[in-house]
Parts: structure tokens; C-alpha cells; sequence
């Protein structure tokens, strides 16, 4: 029986998924150590790392926390809500893709 070979091309043409900038946002109520803990829980941010974002929230009106995939930003967005919320603060955290 004779031996049939195939030569087959494939050309995938992979891309980065979308990448989504989390921002927290100043309000007049949210404690800088509120903040603080936040930044360090969900974002595992350093305690200076977490004091410097803090500041910017602060005296910019938002401070970038970090740069992830879409469920990931998302899923930062909704812990920071919620850990908020429990804590009776109205901190709020965006995702905006870059």
C-alpha cells in the first residue's frame, strides 16, 4: 500500500487578549487606611506601594492599582465594592481598557 503524506499549513495568528487599567476613585468618606487595606488585600500591593497609590487617589481624584485581563479587573472591581460595602464605606473602583 503506498504511503500518502499531506503537507498541511496552519497560520494562527495569535493576539494579547485586552488589557484593563483598575483605578480607585477618591470620595470624601473612605479612610486613607481604608484605602490602604484595600490596596494591600485585593491588590497585594506592598505598604508603600499602597501609601503611594493611597496619595494619588487622594490628590489626583484616582490612582492606578494595576493592570489586568478582562475577569481579572472585573473581579478586582467587584472585591473592592465589597469589601467596601461591608466596611460602610462608598469606595468605588473602575476598569478601563488601555
Amino acid at each position: 500500500m503506498p504511503k500518502i503524506e499531506f503537507e498541511t499549513k496552519h497560520e494562527v495568528d495569535l493576539q494579547e487578549p485586552p488589557q484593563y487599567k483598575v483605578l480607585l476613585l477618591n470620595d470624601n468618606y473612605s479612610t486613607m487606611e481604608f484605602v490602604i487595606e484595600v490596596l494591600i488585600k485585593v491588590f497585594h500591593k506592598s505598604l508603600k506601594d499602597a501609601e503611594k497609590i493611597m496619595l494619588d487617589v487622594h490628590n489626583n481624584g484616582k490612582g492606578l492599582c494595576g493592570i489586568y485581563s478582562h475577569e481579572i479587573a472585573h473581579m478586582k472591581v467587584y472585591q473592592v465594592k465589597s469589601l467596601a460595602r461591608a466596611s460602610g464605606f462608598p469606595l468605588l473602583a473602575t476598569m478601563e481598557e488601555i
